[in-house]
């Protein structure tokens, strides 16, 4: 088992923002993992993560712009797609990371995908949680109505009856210790004493006021075609359906792929059987 230190790094990306990423660093030759997050989380989803993969090999969480320790931006029009595929770019060239396998989670899967269909030989291999090409409407208006939406609150007992309102049934057995563990994932404290969630709430002003067209997801998907892929699906889902899932295995006959019990839109990646499938993707590629 390699010695972890863990540390965190601040990036300044072209437009100027400064983009937070966390690095569990481990003497390690092995490919380092680059975790990404969903639309409104951060990279603090993946530290239980991060500290079992670590053991092997390096593992980032990067904090998307708007969300966790990165900068907002000012500008609600570059939360979008093509600019996160960009940042990512700029801290894996920044840490002079010449390559990386990609755990991304919804969003952050969507992002692998089109990093890897633009930039081939910056990715060895990519997880995607619950995420594909196609993407479920009933998910889609669930997300688009409430981001950005949440209200202040008091306490952490608060936040996490909150989060449990929203989210019991993505993970119908969490227990409150569950949730208050999640709140804190999700959630910050700001000097007023305040909780918030931990992310600019122009983002759902982004979702729900870009007109541009979406990119074609099924033309990045194919691209990679002889990417290494690995796909959760939650099985309580309302964004990746199993029709779905069986269609990029079509399409990516290699691509492995495994369903998350009694999980929703998206597994937390601390399931057994998740961090099963994580180890046994990564063990096998080169």
């Amino acid at each position: 088992m390699s010695e972890l230190s863990v540390r965190d790094h601040r990036v300044r990306v072209a437009d100027g923002l400064t983009l937070h990423c966390r690095d569990y660093s481990s003497a390690s030759s092995h490919l380092p993992v680059l975790c990404l997050p969903g639309l409104t989380r951060n990279g603090r989803d993946f530290h239980e993560l991060a500290e079992h993969l670590a053991t092997q090999r390096r593992v980032l969480a990067l904090d998307f712009r708007g969300r966790g320790l990165s900068e907002h931006d000012p500008d609600w029009y570059r939360y979008r797609l093509d600019v996160y595929v960009s940042d990512v770019l700029a801290v894996l060239d920044a840490l002079t990371i010449p390559q990386v396998i990609i755990v991304g989670t919804s969003l952050g899967g969507l992002v692998g995908m089109f990093f890897g269909a633009m930039y081939p030989k910056r990715l060895g291999g990519l997880v995607l949680n619950d995420i594909g090409p196609d993407l479920d409407p009933r998910g889609l208006s669930r997300i688009a109505s409430s981001v950005g939406q949440s209200q202040p609150v008091r306490t952490w007992m608060e936040a996490a009856l909150a989060a449990k309102e929203g989210h019991s049934a993505v993970m119908p057995d969490f227990t409150m210790e569950d949730w208050l563990s999640f709140a804190k994932k999700v959630y910050r404290e700001q000097d007023d004493g305040l909780i918030i969630r931990d992310m600019d709430p122009q983002i759902g002003v982004a979702l729900r006021e870009t007109t541009d067209p979406a990119p074609d997801f099924w033309q990045a998907f194919k691209a990679l075609a002889n990417l290494p892929i690995l796909t959760i699906r939650g099985e309580l889902s309302d964004l990746l359906t199993a029709m779905t899932v069986s269609q990029m295995q079509q399409c990516h006959p290699t691509m492995a792929a495994v369903v998350i019990a009694n999980r929703g839109h998206a597994p937390t990646l601390d399931e057994p059987l998740s961090r099963f499938a994580i180890d046994h993707f990564l063990e096998k590629l080169p």
